[in-house]
């Protein structure tokens, strides 16, 4: 059963000024891991933009806005597949408990210039 869905799209260059007018926030918005991936690239921009489309679409299938939950409770891992998958934590785990989430399911995608997540909370 689908509990909620959320959705959000990220303008790359947008992202690449605010982290570059504000370097402390890739440490205050993304986990040690999902940096390690993104700084293996050429641009790490387009992959950290995929990320935080993907936790602002978990808050949004959660029904929540900025705040709610802290950056580092959603933590975008991928399979050995390639596959991306979350890993949710702390107060955003607290509140999927709540709505009865038992499942995540996540779709990112990246050109140079947008980034857009797809999660379906079930």
């Amino acid at each position: 059963m689908v509990i909620g869905v959320g959705i959000d799209a990220v303008d790359i260059d947008r992202l690449r000024m605010v982290l570059a007018r504000t370097p402390s926030m890739r440490a205050r918005v993304f986990t040690p891991g999902e940096l390690a991936y993104a700084d293996r690239h050429a641009d790490p921009t387009e992959r950290l933009a995929a990320r935080f489309a993907a936790k602002e679409a978990v808050m949004k299938a959660l029904g929540v806005g900025l705040g709610a939950i802290d950056f580092h409770d959603v933590d975008v891992v991928r399979l050995a597949s390639g596959q991306p998958q979350l890993v949710v934590r702390g107060r955003a785990a607290a509140l999927a408990a709540e709505h009865g989430v038992q499942q995540w399911s996540l779709s990112i995608t990246h050109t140079t210039t947008l980034a857009q997540a797809i999660v379906i909370a079930s």
